[in-house]
């Protein structure tokens, strides 16, 4: 059973059931902390939409707070739920700016991470 992140007719993510509902619970509570939507809706048929622009604030707003925090734990805990938010917004077209001090570490993940995130 799959989870999968769509735009329109296209899967961005086809995730495994749990981490798929996992991720989308983490942006929610994440989009709840920086008062933003998430861009994200589970759709009836047991999929998860993805609005872009929408999706793509939500994602910005994310980096923002983990760019701007010395406090390590908020860095950590926010680092998962970034990294599959930057590898979707790659996969819908968007993106967002990120400072140079993160870009190759982060560009680092974003490869591991898209490497495990079947389509």
């Amino acid at each position: 059973m799959s989870y999968p992140f769509e735009h329109g007719d296209e899967t961005l993510w086809d995730a495994g059931y749990r981490s798929g509902r996992l991720y989308h619970a983490l942006a929610e509570g994440a989009a709840g902390v920086l008062d933003v939507p998430s861009g994200l809706t589970h759709t009836p048929q047991g999929s998860c939409a993805v609005d872009r622009e929408v999706f793509r604030v939500f994602t910005g707003r994310l980096y923002d707070l983990y760019a701007s925090t010395r406090n390590e734990m908020l860095r950590e805990l926010g680092h998962s739920v970034l990294v599959t938010s930057l590898v979707l917004l790659d996969r819908v077209g968007g993106q967002v700016a990120v400072s140079p001090r993160d870009a190759a570490a982060l560009d680092e993940a974003k490869a591991a991470y898209a490497r495990s995130m079947a389509r």
